[in-house]
């Protein structure tokens, strides 16, 4: 996260904020009416020291100023440096016996302890002091830091990068390479290898830079550590920066509680409280006031906590809310920028009396965290639902997809399904035209056997006629011809059969025309039992040739009657090839019916395999 550093004074405060800051600022806060006359009578030396110390900021100012310099002047000032001088001393005195008796003065003189820390903290006495506020002292973390200034941490560049952002004008943090940055640079890798949630946040480089220019690093990440670990500030860095939202929250509550009409004019003009008031709980107001200021309000945060950051926030809008109405976002971010940072600068007091002037109610600043985290548990359990339902939406479509998909698969598959089904019907067409072709072909031949048995008869006839004529061996030889042609023409159909039968036989798997399947089974079985009875009238027919071929075989054995004449040989030849031949064609014939048959049994079959 980005935050500013501290900015230039550029501008001056107006007649109503000088005539706020002219108010008396040295009076003891709510908490110092309970107090000894003791441990007043010691507040009032303190008082009188910041009084003495502005004073004689002022005439050292005034004499730099002009160089008319009078014998009472010189005499009142050297008076004043005497008795600051002494009431430095009794400081010094008082916080070395407090630093040295800390257990019993944070349980018996809690409430003189308090009002001595919210007066400012010497800053000689601020390391030890820090460190005892906040029990850091022999934390066994202090021993770890050796160690982890070997190890690597994947937030190194980070670190690197904003080292040159933190306290710019600082001697210590100048320059690249100086011995600040090298330390910054070291207690930051080392808390982001302890706390690896957290990790790197550049707010957090400002307050451990102001560790730094108390005590040494091991001191400076043992407080920072302690800090992050009870003072809530780990809450505010984490990357969610869930405690930042909270303290936001708390602010705005009180604001519009207490300056309602502020409240109004900042939202007329969508100048929302992070804008300003983000990098006040993040840096706790380092990179808002100069050190002098800022040190005093962390003085106070190591004892009271975050409580004095709300106080201080507040009393800043209180003070100038005359001049923030006048102005539009532009203006008031300005304002924020340039003239509040250092209204405060020669009196950090005034400040520290408004904001105690404030009211903080701890009872309601908890009941606004509770209604804030039932708000976030709230808008949590929305963003789940919504983020449940997003995915919900994301797997629906999804799924729609899938089932466009699949319904555009199934309607090519039915689209192939019809064609493939036309083109089956179609085949199917002509497989039965082709079979009717056949079926007449096996008629004519059944009648062309039939006039081959009368000729056979005929023949058997006359063996023993031997008048025989040359228009009988003509007749002959017209039919052999004509045999012979009828048999190539068999033969043909036969091997167009026979492929038709491998076709079937390969594709018996495919499925018929479903209106047709009952009609063509009645059709096949009464197919089956007409060719059945051509079976047998065939089988009964190739008993008869093989008698008749018998016959004809112990004929031409015996044919010694037609040696006599050339033209009995010539008629014998021709009988006997005719008869060879009309035998081969009977048996085509008879295989013929056979392979019906087989086309009959497969066809039967193949409804029932469908």
């Amino acid at each position: 996260m980005s935050l500013p550093t501290m900015a230039s004074p550029t501008l001056s405060p107006d007649s109503s904020s000088q005539e706020a800051l002219s108010a008396p600022t040295c009076s003891p806060t709510s908490d110092s009416e309970n107090l000894s006359p003791d441990e007043l009578e010691l507040l009032a030396k303190l008082e009188e020291q910041n009084r003495l110390l502005e004073a004689d900021s002022k005439s050292m100012r005034s004499m730099n100023g002009s160089r008319r310099n009078s014998g009472s002047s010189l005499v009142s000032s050297s008076s004043a440096s005497s008795n600051l001088s002494h009431l430095e001393e009794d400081t010094w005195i008082l916080w070395g016996r407090i630093a040295n008796e800390w257990e019993e003065w944070r349980r018996r003189k809690e409430k003189l302890l308090k009002e001595l820390i919210r007066k400012g903290i010497p800053h000689h006495f601020r390391a030890i002091v820090w460190q005892l506020l906040c029990s850091a002292t022999n934390m066994p973390v202090k021993n770890q830091y050796s160690e982890l200034l070997k190890m690597s941490s994947p937030c190194e560049k980070l670190i690197r990068r904003d080292i040159a952002r933190t306290y710019p004008e600082h001697e210590f943090f100048k320059g690249q390479d100086s011995l600040g940055q090298e330390v910054l640079f070291n207690v930051m890798k080392a808390y982001s290898l302890v706390d690896r949630e957290v990790g790197y946040c550049q707010g957090s480089a400002f307050i451990v830079g102001l560790l730094l220019m108390q005590m040494p690093e091991e001191e400076a990440f043992c407080v920072f550590v302690r800090l992050m670990q009870e003072y809530r500030l780990r809450e505010l860095f984490k990357p969610s920066m869930a405690e930042l939202g909270l303290c936001i929250y708390q602010f705005e509550y009180m604001l519009q509680e207490q300056l309602p009409d502020l409240n109004t004019h900042f939202r007329s003009q969508s100048f929302h409280t992070s804008m300003y008031a983000s990098s006040w709980f993040l840096t706790l107001f380092l990179t808002t006031f100069p050190l002098p200021v800022a040190t005093r309000i962390f003085d106070i945060f190591m004892y009271e906590g975050l409580e004095i950051v709300f106080r201080v926030g507040l009393a800043l809008l209180q003070v100038n809310q005359v001049e923030l109405m006048q102005l539009d976002m532009e203006g008031m971010s300005q304002y924020f920028q340039r003239v509040i940072p250092h209204q405060f600068d020669s009196c950090p007091d005034k400040l520290i009396l408004k904001a105690y002037q404030v009211k903080y109610n701890p009872k309601k600043m908890k009941r606004l965290e509770k209604e804030y985290t039932a708000m976030k548990s709230k808008e949590m359990e929305e963003q789940i639902e919504i983020k449940r339902l997003r995915t919900e939406n994301r797997l629906l479509k999804q799924r729609i997809e899938t089932l466009e998909k699949e319904s555009a698969a199934l309607a090519d598959r039915l689209i192939q399904g019809q064609v493939t089904r036309a083109q089956e019907a179609e085949e199917n067409y002509v497989i039965k035209r082709e079979l009717a072709v056949v079926r007449q072909q096996c008629s004519s031949a059944a009648e062309d056997l039939q006039k081959a048995q009368s000729t056979i008869r005929q023949l058997q006839e006359q063996q023993d006629n031997p008048r025989l004529t040359e228009d009988f061996v003509a007749h002959l030889e017209t039919e052999l011809e004509q045999s012979r042609l009828r048999e190539t023409e068999t033969l043909g159909a036969l091997r167009e059969m026979q492929d038709k039968v491998l076709d079937m036989e390969k594709r018996n798997s495919s499925l018929p025309d479903e209106n047709n399947v009952a009609r063509l089974q009645e059709e096949l079985k009464a197919l089956k039992v007409r060719e059945s009875q051509a079976v047998a009238s065939a089988r009964e027919l190739k008993l008869q040739l093989q008698e008749l071929s018998d016959t004809w075989q112990t004929h031409l054995s015996r044919g010694g009657r037609w040696k006599e004449s050339p033209r009995k040989l010539v008629l014998g030849e021709l009988q006997d090839e005719l008869m060879s031949v009309r035998l081969r064609e009977a048996q085509a014939l008879a295989e013929g019916r056979e392979l019906r048959q087989r086309v009959v049994e497969l066809e039967t079959h193949w409804p029932s395999m469908g």
